[in-house]
């Protein structure tokens, strides 16, 4: 098998965890390469069912699993998914994860802004994010603000760092009539997940270079769909970064030669979740069969909406 990555060629949920886990049995390194955990997985295995939103499906079989430096990595959810994922029984351990030194963090202020945009929009420009902080985790990491996953590792320049970027959110929260965030709470938060997190830090560019030149099978495993990605979706209904294959690369810091063959992945019928343009929605006695059929009923916000 080639390096493989595997995108979804619609608006996301198309099976791509499924796929991903078939091909991660022939994998030696399983990598997500954009995202957060605003992406979601399901895999059942020998009739065990593991819910997955940020780490890689290949961590279920054992596989060494890489977080790239285009996810977006929320240290809080990190910690949780790892805990339930070893509370089954996965056995979790730095060996088997690696998170890329460079990662941009979701903090709990992109979370707060999240969540008060949404509330704040009209029903004709409401977005339908998971208001998990992921949008203004990427506006950080382009304005050069963000707090990445190395600045945890010195603490004691990690408030200038927390300074600067309060600067531009405390001007967000005043316009939205919010109190200013505190730099100590901030502070506080990151010191207290630092060292749950820093054992999976590594510069995984090198370590997946490694595995390239030793002829080593990587898998890429890509979240939501083409036509949510930033440059060629459905803007501006669409997700914070790019989600097409391109991305696998640049995402995990090799070069484009590193991505062998691309596996675009499509369902028989057309979902998508939240807000925008879904002119053939069918809303109606079919349009209900395939949800159940499919099981494609999403929350009140996040709806699944379905075409034939």
């Amino acid at each position: 098998m080639a390096n493989v990555v595997v995108v979804g060629s619609q608006w996301g949920d198309e099976g791509k965890g499924k796929i991903v886990d078939w091909l991660s049995e022939q994998a030696d390194v399983v990598v997500r390469f954009q995202g957060g955990h605003n992406a979601g997985h399901t895999l059942v295995i020998d009739g065990t069912t593991y819910k997955m939103s940020l780490l890689p499906s290949g961590v279920v079989r054992g596989k060494l699993s890489v977080i790239g430096n285009g996810v977006v990595l929320d240290p809080r959810a990190l910690v949780e998914e790892i805990d339930r994922l070893n509370g089954q029984g996965v056995g979790l351990t730095p060996e088997t994860l690696r998170i890329a030194e460079n990662t941009s963090l979701i903090l709990s202020l992109h979370q707060e802004l999240d969540a008060n945009r949404e509330a704040a929009a009209s029903a004709q420009t409401r977005l339908g994010t998971t208001k998990r902080g992921i949008g203004p985790a990427y506006e950080d990491k382009v304005g050069r603000r963000a707090i990445r996953l190395m600045d945890l590792a010195d603490l004691e320049s990690l408030t200038p760092k927390i300074e600067r970027l309060l600067v531009h959110h405390n001007a967000l929260r005043r316009g939205l009539g919010l109190p200013e965030y505190d730099p100590k709470a901030l502070y506080d938060e990151l010191a207290a997940v630092a060292p749950k997190v820093l054992p999976y830090m590594d510069s995984v560019w090198v370590l997946l270079d490694q595995v390239r030149r030793e002829g080593k099978r990587i898998l890429f495993e890509g979240a939501q769909g083409a036509l949510l990605d930033i440059d060629h979706g459905t803007y501006p209904f669409v997700t914070s970064s790019n989600t097409v294959a391109g991305q696998a690369a640049t995402g995990s810091g090799l070069g484009p030669s590193a991505v062998g063959y691309v596996l675009g992945i499509c369902k028989a019928y057309t979902t998508r979740v939240g807000a925008g343009p879904f002119p053939t929605e069918q809303d109606n006695e079919i349009g209900r069969l395939i949800g159940d059929r499919g099981h494609e009923f999403g929350t009140v916000t996040g709806r699944r909406r379905r075409c034939g």
